[in-house]
């Protein structure tokens, strides 16, 4: 099978690409624009595997998508997303051309070569904000209250309605809070991870009591893997962690788990219209597809921390920008 995996030299799209090519033999390419968060360092380990090929592009360029199409696509797996939240706070153009456009031809240039599988990699935060009890299901109303969030609410309303109109096989997954190697450090559990290692402070927003549901990135491949396979076209799945914990409960884990002081954590004036708590009910993949999560969140994250512990090189040279500065070098020479 060749399968098109779009921003997939982001967090999730390169844990996805490695799970796949150590499990099938599969044709992979990338397509990925290479903004601020996508690191081809991600891949450096199946860079040469001769089933995985890598093409930087944009997946609103109408152009290179009919390029990559023609070949012959069997499968297109989604990830192409700005993700950052305070970042579509600051400029939500950027969110609306990506997310919503970039997906609307995406969807069609599926439609023109009849694409037999299609999924869109959403996120729990479409529905909004939950109140101390309850989850969010599938059939929970879109209540989105970010311009990310809205961004991603607009792109699934499109994948159905393509799946609807013209029979495109959309499936879309809805996932809690991702963590695991390779996230980019401006994300909660990275940031607080490395400002840690380098004894620098710890920006805790407002109270630091906002819940969130956290699931380990291959946990999350795992579910991708059987949405891809053995999904329904035009059904959404909720995946998620079961594993509920407040900002400020994450960040004494991580201290405690490197030995530094809670005096590092530095209170910030909270940002507007943050969401207090989400929960998924992952019932559905469950029942369905057999899908359940193998690490508990301690694993998961003493895993995590040792992973950013070991690999200083990696997150420095994000953090420095060096990076960006090598890619922008070698695309201009090409």
């Amino acid at each position: 099978m060749r399968v098109l995996v779009t921003g997939g030299a982001g967090f999730i799209g390169s844990n996805f690409i490695r799970y796949l090519l150590d499990r099938y033999d599969y044709r992979i390419i990338n397509l990925d624009s290479l903004t601020y968060a996508g690191n081809l360092d991600n891949l450096t380990n199946v860079a040469e595997k001769s089933g995985y090929s890598f093409v930087r592009g944009d997946i609103t360029d109408r152009n290179c998508l009919e390029q990559i199409f023609s070949q012959g696509i069997d499968a297109v797996v989604n990830f192409a997303a700005e993700t950052h939240v305070d970042r579509s706070i600051m400029d939500a153009g950027v969110f609306v051309r990506t997310n919503v456009l970039g997906v609307q031809e995406l969807l069609e240039a599926a439609r023109r070569h009849g694409i037999r599988r299609f999924l869109q990699v959403s996120t729990d935060e479409v529905y909004g904000s939950l109140g101390e009890n309850g989850y969010f299901t599938e059939e929970t109303s879109l209540a989105p209250g970010s311009p990310y969030s809205a961004s991603k609410a607009a792109a699934d309303l499109l994948a159905l309605a393509y799946h609807r109109t013209f029979g495109v096989p959309v499936s879309i997954t809805r996932c809690s809070n991702n963590y695991g190697p390779y996230q980019f450090p401006e994300k909660l559990i990275p940031l607080m991870v490395t400002n840690a290692l380098e004894d620098r402070p710890l920006p805790l927003y407002g109270d630091g009591l906002h819940v969130r549901d956290w699931l380990h990135v291959l946990d999350h491949c795992g579910a991708l893997d059987l949405v891809l396979h053995r999904g329904k076209p035009g059904e959404i799945y909720n995946i998620g962690g079961n594993n509920e914990r407040a900002n400020v409960e994450i960040i004494r884990l991580i201290l405690a788990e490197l030995g530094k002081p809670e005096s590092l954590i530095k209170h910030v004036p909270d940002r507007p219209g943050h969401d207090r708590r989400y929960a998924i009910d992952a019932a559905k993949i469950k029942e369905e597809l057999g899908w359940r999560p193998v690490y508990t969140f301690e694993r998961g994250l003493r895993d995590t921390v040792s992973w950013y512990r070991a690999n200083k090189k990696w997150w420095r040279k994000i953090k420095s920008g060096e990076y960006l500065e090598y890619y922008e070098k070698m695309y201009t020479a090409r």
